[in-house]
């Protein structure tokens, strides 16, 4: 009779979901670039007007159907570029980089991509249970995230093509952290860096997010529309919280959240703009990242704002993986990048 009161209990703590929710642990493996990195999204590769595509669905160039103009595609064949007193005369190329990591957790000082867990010294203060509308506890109409930005430019880190000047060669470190934010978990102190969040972060200026929503699902997002996130929801406010009950719409709302907030103060610096060097973009240029799933399970690669409908299936499993524990996602975001390959002209001195 023991063993089976025992063994109805521990089928109702499981049944409950918090044993393996990812509220009361963090299971975590170190990321490996070979392996769980999708190599293929470097592609396509366009040198002087030659495009080379790769091979699977990489989803990154829709641009073929004709609704907007192809990021990818370059102005001309040729570059000039100045450099200090030299200058660069050569062929354009450009192609997508693994530069980003961004982790939603929901567990505080966890690091899924590091495989590890730190501890602040006292209990963690964690916050909204992002899982509660999937498990149905509580059944709260947002889900609340902690996240982790970090520089992990992939082809520095494995030393490859290092010899291009192409890029920005930042290798790998943690740029930002939401635990020690206090404005990542509070929707009204965020409006200190981003006042204009009462222009956009409302129901009137939500009525575009339809257009930009529909434009992902089938191309790359409306740039304009930088205040959306296509069916995700919004950019605004730039804290933790999202509208969405469905855990892993929120993850991917909040990871491009803070790809935006990067943005917006004035840390993002963008490769794909000019084939000479890169500029700060305050607003960013949403067709010029894709991401895709890293952990808990590796997925393919979306647009800024793309339906979760046509993803998200598996890829948060109820108990986890052997690796990784739910609800605590790595985001590989691929950015674009414009060069100018070719060689050095040195002027020479006049006497």
């Amino acid at each position: 009779m023991r063993i089976f009161l025992f063994a109805a209990y521990v089928f109702l703590y499981l049944l409950n979901g918090n044993a393996f929710s990812g509220e009361r642990f963090c299971r975590a493996t170190f990321i490996n670039p070979i392996t769980d990195i999708r190599w293929e999204g470097i592609f396509p590769i366009e040198l002087a007007g030659v495009e080379v595509k790769g091979i699977g669905d990489v989803y990154d160039d829709p641009a073929s159907e004709g609704l907007q103009t192809n990021p990818d595609e370059l102005d001309s064949i040729v570059c000039f570029c100045k450099e200090g007193n030299n200058w660069r005369f050569g062929l354009t190329v450009s192609y997508w980089e693994p530069a980003r990591v961004v982790e939603t957790t929901k567990i505080p000082w966890c690091f899924p991509t590091l495989g590890m867990e730190m501890s602040s010294g006292k209990p963690g203060k964690n916050l909204k249970n992002a899982a509660s509308s999937t498990y149905g506890k509580g059944y709260t109409s947002y889900s609340s995230f902690n996240v982790h930005y970090y520089f992990f430019n992939a082809l520095d880190v494995l030393d490859l093509f290092v010899d291009l000047p192409c890029g920005l060669h930042e290798g790998f470190d943690i740029a930002y952290l939401s635990e020690v934010d206090p404005l990542w978990n509070n929707d009204v102190l965020s409006y200190v860096l981003n006042p204009e969040a009462i222009l956009f972060g409302n129901p009137v200026a939500q009525l575009a997010c339809s257009a930009d929503s529909a434009r992902a699902l089938a191309d790359y997002p409306i740039d304009s529309l930088f205040w959306c996130v296509g069916s995700w929801g919004s950019a605004y406010p730039l804290a933790g919280s999202s509208s969405s009950p469905n855990i892993i719409r929120g993850s991917a709302e909040i990871a491009a959240r803070a790809i935006y907030r990067q943005a917006r103060m004035g840390l993002l610096w963008d490769p794909g703009v000019d084939v000479c060097y890169a500029q700060l973009t305050p607003v960013w240029i949403k067709s010029h990242y894709k991401m895709h799933l890293l952990k808990p399970k590796k997925g393919p690669f979306v647009v800024i704002g793309r339906s979760q409908l046509l993803w998200e299936a598996n890829k948060n499993p109820a108990f986890g993986t052997r690796e990784d524990s739910p609800d605590n996602f790595s985001w590989m975001v691929f950015r674009r990048v414009k060069c100018c390959l070719g060689t050095k002209i040195v002027p020479s001195s006049t006497q």
